[in-house]
């Protein structure tokens, strides 16, 4: 017997719902199984991973600050996804809007004025888009693959980072560690709750999430966007630039990442560090394709995977396990996506082998 997958003649709605939340429940299955073979009690992992971050104030105000970033990535790479363009480098484009905001506060210090946030936040939106637009533009000049040119372009902006921290922009009364100065109150976002980390960010958040959501609902170019996506043929027979659309996408994309940098380095943060981010922008794939590329659903997803983070942080401490637990779950929970992702688009069949004939029969016949 073999196992066939036979293409559907029509998407499956229902598998279209359930891919994520059989995905969901498949990462905390296989979970159980990981923390029995580690010899931890499998339900006080689970209970520590999942719940233990959901019961308390400062715990649930700590998975909003993570969520935030990945939120404000996933939304830009759903918009360049659902046009069919693979941007993998948001990492690198939250990092290159987070040097272009910070340079306002660490070269001009003495610029601390009501304007001095704002303006933070918009070089930190151009440095993303900029820094997005170069895979674009070499895949509309030259064809190459946006997936390769983006990844790689992820390594030269952290290095970039860990040189200039370490050189031109590192604080002269740090005693010699990397790491920019301290910004001012000016040059930081205000706090939404006092005695946390919990920022105005959120705002953008929801901002970010309304605005992707009423371009793809109720705009021609969100039309364009899913025309372009899913029939491209289509699309240029209805007179849609396809180089246009490869441009605004990644641009779009690129800005909301780079919004994300800022947003972290100049809250939680505080100062251009050598690391900045976990790891945010691969996490926001994930969340991208677990909202089903949709902004509203994309909201959800994105506090899932802060879930992992905090929940990871949470079993170091309780359980003493490896700092690296929470990109097991995360990598573990994009693989059941794309796995369950798979039977929207096509049906198992079990197709049993043909019995082989006795070999005087075959003679015979022959």
């Amino acid at each position: 017997m073999r196992i066939e997958l036979i293409r559907r003649p029509e998407r499956s709605t229902t598998m279209a719902f359930l891919s994520p939340l059989l995905a969901i429940v498949l990462t905390v299955v296989v979970g159980f199984f990981i923390f029995a073979a580690i010899g931890v009690d499998p339900f006080r992992g689970l209970y520590v991973y999942f719940v233990e971050p959901l019961t308390t104030d400062w715990s649930i105000q700590e998975l909003i600050v993570k969520a935030i970033p990945i939120i404000l990535i996933a939304v830009g790479l759903a918009l360049c996804y659902l046009s069919n363009n693979w941007n993998i480098g948001a990492e690198g484009q939250f990092t290159a809007g987070a040097i272009a905001g910070s340079a306002l506060p660490i070269l001009l210090p003495d610029v601390q004025n009501f304007a001095t946030l704002p303006l933070m936040l918009l070089m930190g939106i151009a440095g993303g888009m900029l820094y997005a637009a170069i895979p674009a533009l070499l895949k509309i000049r030259f064809g190459t693959n946006e997936i390769l040119t983006s990844l790689m372009l992820v390594y030269v902006s952290l290095l970039f980072l860990d040189w200039i921290v370490r050189g031109p922009w590192r604080n002269p009364q740090g005693y010699g560690f990397p790491g920019s100065v301290d910004f001012s109150d000016a040059a930081t976002i205000p706090i939404l709750v006092e005695g946390s980390r919990l920022h105005l960010g959120l705002v953008l958040v929801i901002v970010a999430v309304l605005a992707a959501w009423f371009l793809l609902r109720r705009t021609i170019t969100g039309f364009e966007i899913s025309v372009l996506g899913q029939a491209p043929r289509a699309g240029a027979f209805a007179g849609f630039s396809r180089t246009r659309m490869i441009l605004l996408t990644f641009m779009i994309s690129g800005g909301l990442a780079g919004l994300a940098g800022i947003s972290e380095v100049a809250g939680p943060v505080g100062k251009l560090d050598v690391v900045i981010s976990p790891g945010y922008g691969f996490t926001a794939i994930i969340v991208a394709f677990l909202g089903r590329l949709n902004p509203i659903a994309i909201l959800v997803a994105g506090f899932v995977l802060a879930l992992t983070y905090i929940g990871g942080e949470a079993a170091q401490i309780t359980l003493g396990l490896s700092s690296k637990t929470a990109n097991v779950f995360q990598g573990m929970l994009l693989f059941f996506v794309l796995a369950c992702d798979s039977f929207i688009l096509y049906r198992i069949r079990f197709v049993s082998k043909p019995r082989a004939q006795p070999s005087g029969i075959a003679n015979a016949s022959g």
